[in-house]
């Protein structure tokens, strides 16, 4: 088998695709030939050694794949030959994965293995993030920030599909236009416009969600967007800071700071999360939920991958594909 791994906290250009033996399958363990591995922003800074977890080097990143069954342990419950999604936390940039069989989910008939890589760590997430945490009402507004990536765009069709008003948030026209295609009501040009003017002015007067992947001086002007009753959720921190945020400012607005840790909740909370991942697939197989894959990559070219997620240059999803 073949992986892209770090060899040093370095970012994306200390990455080498180096061969390993072939992963062998323990008792309730299945090992899957990656077809499909998400990119995700947990990728890059585990490249950097900045994610909240920092495995042993050399290490693969890739935190979500998706491909066939092709060794099976005893006790495992599938068949080689099924088709999987799964999150791996890391070491899915690779041509194979040997991974423990409860992590992994029966990749439903209607959706192609090439979406399925690239459809539980961003759906997932926003579906915890809009539904449980944030408890969003049909036509209510939603403000989502950073509306061009991956989060971002899924929260924007998620919205949409909940019956929220939503509005785009991102830093050019043309990520804007990505957003419209999605469903997004309105946007604003965060690079031009004054953010929490323009989302008091589309949301009449203030909004009632703010979706929040990124972090630093967007998170306050958001958080003054909001109006009573108001939720601002913390999913991430894409700019790369942390905001400070003036406590009184939930006390004046009778608003809620909320935290949204998907993964967290997901191992504490497994049958809680199946059925959200239930009803993702329904969304999608009535043609609700569409993952934007706006570039794919091979093995050799994880670093381009991630230096344009760095660059903020990325719409939508973006998949490696192992076995090209």
């Amino acid at each position: 088998m073949r992986a892209a791994h770090v060899t040093a906290l370095e970012g994306p250009d200390a990455l080498e695709v180096v061969e390993l033996p072939d992963p062998e399958p323990s008792r309730g363990q299945v090992v899957v030939a990656v077809e499909s591995a998400g990119v995700n922003f947990p990728d890059l800074l585990l490249t950097r050694g900045l994610y909240q977890l920092r495995p042993n080097l050399p290490f693969a990143p890739g935190g979500e794949v998706a491909g066939e069954v092709v060794a099976v342990g005893e006790g495992a419950g599938f068949e080689v030959g099924e088709r999987v999604m799964a999150l791996t936390g890391w070491n899915g940039f690779a041509t194979h994965v040997v991974l423990g069989a409860e992590r992994c989910v029966r990749v439903p008939e209607t959706m192609p293995t090439d979406l399925a890589g690239a459809f539980a760590f961003t759906y997932g997430t926003t579906y915890h993030g809009l539904v449980d945490r944030g408890g969003l009402a049909k036509g209510e507004r939603l403000l989502v920030l950073g509306a061009a990536g991956g989060v971002g765009s899924a929260a924007v069709e998620l919205g949409v599909a909940l019956g929220a008003r939503v509005i785009a948030a991102a830093s050019s026209p043309e990520k804007l236009a990505f957003c419209a295609e999605l469903g997004a009501e309105a946007g604003i040009d965060y690079a031009q416009e004054d953010l929490k003017k323009r989302a008091k002015a589309l949301g009449g007067g203030a909004v009632d969600v703010v979706y929040d992947p990124v972090g630093g001086e967007r998170s306050e002007q958001a958080l003054r967007a909001l109006g009573p009753g108001g939720r601002h959720l913390v999913i991430g921190f894409a700019s790369g800071t942390i905001p400070r945020v003036a406590w009184n400012l939930a006390l004046l607005k009778q608003c809620a700071i909320v935290g949204v840790s998907w993964g967290a909740w997901a191992l504490m909370n497994p049958k809680a999360n199946a059925e959200n991942m239930r009803a993702l697939f329904e969304l999608h197989a009535a043609g609700k939920l569409r993952p934007q894959i706006t570039a794919r990559y091979g093995l050799e070219q994880v670093g381009e991958a991630l230096r344009a997620m760095e660059a903020r240059a990325v719409k939508g999803k973006v998949i490696i594909e192992p076995q090209r």
